[in-house]
């Protein structure tokens, strides 16, 4: 019989190199690739819409200035992460929601509260532990909730709220509304498992929940580049096939454009999109950090020249909207509510000690 001599070394390269390239191409062809959609162009605001983002964000930005007093002043207590700074999503994305849509998002989550119509009279008053407060006072900053306005929690657990937001889509889908989850999470907590599950899951499903990226550049004390081995989040989701823009999320226009998109995208049927918003916080991650790690002239810079407030208040003037002296007067007013809020807050009573006894769940 005769023996087979072994290939040569030439030969047995020669044969792999055709596998690999086999093997490339079947991959290329079956390995799906999410879709990477270049954001819309800003949208132009009317006169009414440009002074209600201008009223809203600014509502956002003195609530947290003042939150920010109140817990140096030790009337909040434990964690609290201010918003200062990312206004613009919060109020471009709630412009693109209707009645009976959901938010939920993480502890950082004073901003979404107020944009989606919760009283500041009661988010602050749960910020200081009192009884009127959103959870009675038993939650403080980083677990609110009201479901009537829609707003399923701020969440302790980097990354947790993913899966529930991920879950009220599927609770959209089984009932058969057109209403969506709106589901934020940071740059931080995109590194997280169970937010990659969650993706698989939307995807396979298709189910109507938009993924928002607060991308802010900073997890807790460490820049995105030395964090996140690809730091585009939009293009987290391309293994599941789940398509994602990278939005201005210092532009409200650009934020509620974007937020048109997505949600006709998610109503439609077409399942999940991820929209990465760039954006940026002026404070610390929370009230504990001096945010030693970035210069004082990064942090001016992003004032100075993008502001999302600041934006909209030079469009307002440039095109005659409103005069110096009006929006004046709008912030008053604004100060005067928050004003109204602490007083309210500091003024509510403790709750009572049975309230450590209600709500659990044996």
């Amino acid at each position: 019989m005769a023996t087979r001599k072994p290939a040569s070394t030439a030969a047995r390269r020669t044969s792999s190199a055709r596998t690999s390239a086999s093997v490339r191409q079947q991959t290329k062809k079956s390995s799906p690739v999410g879709q990477i959609i270049a954001p819309p162009a800003p949208e132009e605001f009317t006169k009414e819409r440009e002074l209600q983002a201008y009223n809203d964000m600014l509502l956002i930005r003195r609530f947290e200035e003042k939150a920010g007093q109140l817990y140096g002043m030790g009337f909040i207590g434990g964690f609290c992460h201010l918003y200062i700074g990312q206004e613009a999503v919060v109020i471009g994305m709630q412009m693109a929601l209707k009645e009976g849509d959901q938010v939920i998002t993480g502890y950082r989550d004073h901003g979404h509260m107020l944009a989606t119509g919760m009283s500041p009279r009661g988010v602050m008053a749960e910020l200081t532990g009192r009884r009127d407060g959103y959870s009675r006072g038993k939650g403080g900053s980083m677990h609110m909730f009201s479901k009537e306005k829609g707003f399923y929690g701020g969440h302790g657990i980097v990354g947790g709220q993913v899966s529930l937001g991920t879950g009220l889509a599927f609770a959209n889908s089984y009932r058969g509304n057109d209403n969506i989850s709106l589901t934020y999470f940071g740059d931080g907590a995109a590194n997280q498992g169970q937010v990659y599950e969650s993706f698989n899951m939307a995807a396979l499903w298709k189910l109507p929940v938009v993924y928002i990226v607060e991308n802010n550049r900073y997890a807790m004390g460490t820049s995105v580049s030395r964090a996140s081995a690809q730091t585009d989040f939009s293009q987290r989701g391309a293994s599941f096939n789940i398509p994602g823009i990278q939005v201005d999320g210092m532009d409200v226009r650009a934020v509620k454009a974007a937020g048109d998109l997505a949600a006709e995208h998610c109503r439609s049927g077409k399942g999940p999109i991820i929209l990465e918003m760039l954006t940026y916080r002026y404070r610390g991650h929370s009230m504990s950090d001096p945010a030693k790690y970035r210069t004082k002239d990064e942090v001016q810079k992003m004032r100075s020249e993008q502001d999302p407030i600041e934006q909209v208040r030079k469009r307002i003037l440039d095109n005659a909207w409103a005069s110096e002296d009006e929006l004046k007067a709008m912030d008053k007013k604004i100060r005067d509510i928050v004003a109204d809020s602490a007083d309210f807050a500091q003024s509510n009573p403790e709750p009572d000690p049975s309230e450590l006894y209600t709500d659990i769940l044996i």
